[in-house]
């Protein structure tokens, strides 16, 4: 693992979204959201489940929060926040069943601390976020465009 801090930038239609990546906090995420970036695999993705006033959730390959990358993920719960702009990862009631869905809360959401795995924080473009269509599904959902690990 690097030493080096690095960002996922998300391209949507309205712009770009900057995440810190936390390796601190969720090394096994961090490690997968980033290999998932580099291959392409969450371009042209869209967010299938935006409730305003909690989270706006993407990642997954079939567009309806039932696919993932067949990879999972064995959580690591911490203490972070799920605050405004918190990165975390979807899964099912099994704590360790995180694969390629994640989503960002539009607003604080104590009840899942340490209930989900917190894996980064947006720190730029949390408007093209909120600008995101509402719905589950939004009936023209929005899309990731491009999703890129850059250094910060």
């Amino acid at each position: 693992m690097s030493d080096t801090q690095e960002n996922l930038i998300l391209t949507l239609d309205g712009g770009d979204v900057t995440i810190r990546l936390r390796p601190d906090l969720a090394p096994k995420h961090v490690a997968r959201i980033s290999e998932l970036a580099r291959e392409g695999f969450y371009d042209g993705l869209t967010f299938h489940r935006v409730i305003d006033g909690f989270v706006a959730q993407g990642g997954c390959p079939n567009g309806n929060g039932m696919g993932g990358s067949g990879q999972l993920i064995e959580a690591e719960f911490n203490d972070a926040p799920h605050a405004r702009g918190a990165c975390s990862m979807a899964r099912t009631n099994d704590p360790n069943s995180a694969d390629s869905q994640f989503f960002i809360c539009l607003d604080e959401v104590p009840y899942l601390n340490g209930q989900y795995t917190v894996w980064g924080e947006v720190v730029d473009g949390i408007e093209h976020v909120d600008a995101l269509p509402k719905g589950e599904p939004p009936r023209q959902p929005g899309k990731i465009v491009k999703a890129s690990v850059v250094a910060a």
